[in-house]
Order: C-alpha cells, then structure tokens, then sequence
C-alpha cells in the first residue's frame, strides 16, 4: 500500500507543477499557488510515508539466533 501512495504523492507532485507552470503562462495568480500548495501537500505526504517506512519493522533483516 506504501506504493501505491508513493505513487499518488508523486502524480499530485507533478499536476501541482503543471498547474504552476499554467499560472504562470496564463498570469493567474490564484491557479500558480494552488500548484505550489499540491507540491507542498505531495511533499508533507511524502514525507509522512518514508517516516512510516522508517518505523516499519524489517522482517528481512532479523536473524534468528540458536
């Protein structure tokens, strides 16, 4: 499931830059810092998710002791 939101954040990153880059063209202000929020937000989420993963217990890595 990590993935898949990885993913999504990465998408929400993306539309938030070309919503930007639109402002930008168009001179409209309010659709500029609309992108520039969706960037942020994908990136708050973003970082959430490799906090998540840093917590995440790693099975692979335990070695069983006899």
């Amino acid at each position: 499931m990590a993935g898949a939101d990885k993913a999504r954040n990465k998408f929400q990153k993306v539309g938030g830059m070309a919503k930007e880059a639109m402002g930008r063209a168009t001179r409209n202000r309010r659709l500029e810092m609309e992108g520039r929020n969706d960037q942020r937000r994908a990136d708050f989420k973003d970082a959430g998710e490799k906090l998540k993963d840093a917590f995440r217990p790693r099975t692979s890595r335990r070695r069983t002791v006899r």
